[in-house]
C-alpha cells in the first residue's frame, strides 16, 4: 500500500469502508475486493484483505458463508445489521467530511470558533496556600 504509517492507517479505514459498503450492496468475495480496490488505486495484498475481512466479521460487521465454484472454495461476504448500521453512521460523517474537506465549507467549525472567542473568559481564581506544616511560621514554631 503506502509506507507512510499514518497514511497507510487511513487508507486501511478507507479500505474497511470500501468493503462494508460492497458487502452491503451483495455478497462478495475476496478477488471481487481486491479488484475493486485495485480499481480505486489500492495496491492491497492478500495478507491485508483476509485479515482485514477476519476482523470485520469477529465485529460482527459481516458475516461469511462457502460455496464450491467452478470446483473451488470460495468465501462469500455480507455485511449484518450491524454492519448496515455502521455504514450508514460512517456514511453520514463522510459526508460532512467531504463537505468541511473537499468543498471547504467549514462553516459550522468557524461559527464554534467565533462564539468561543465572543463568550467573556473567565479566568480561574488562584489561590495561593501554603501546606499545613508550613503555615506556621519560624517564630510560631520556635514558639512550640
Amino acid at each position: 500500500m503506502v509506507d507512510d504509517p499514518i497514511t497507510r492507517h487511513f487508507f486501511h479505514g478507507f479500505i474497511r469502508l470500501h468493503i462494508l459498503y460492497h458487502a452491503a450492496k451483495e455478497p462478495v468475495y475476496g478477488a471481487e475486493i481486491t479488484a475493486e480496490l485495485i480499481r480505486h488505486g489500492y495496491r492491497i495484498s492478500q495478507g491485508t484483505l483476509y485479515p482485514t475481512l477476519h476482523q470485520l466479521e469477529k465485529l460482527g460487521h459481516i458475516e461469511s458463508r462457502a460455496e464450491v465454484v467452478d470446483g473451488r472454495r470460495r468465501k462469500y461476504y455480507r455485511a449484518t445489521k450491524a454492519g448496515r448500521k455502521v455504514l450508514a453512521l460512517a456514511r453520514d460523517k463522510l459526508k460532512e467530511l467531504v463537505a468541511e474537506i473537499i468543498e471547504d465549507d467549514d462553516e459550522p467549525f468557524q461559527s464554534l470558533r467565533r462564539n468561543r472567542l465572543r463568550a467573556p473568559r473567565s479566568r480561574p481564581q488562584v489561590i495561593k496556600t501554603r501546606p499545613p506544616a508550613l503555615r506556621s511560621g519560624p517564630q510560631e514554631r520556635r514558639r512550640k
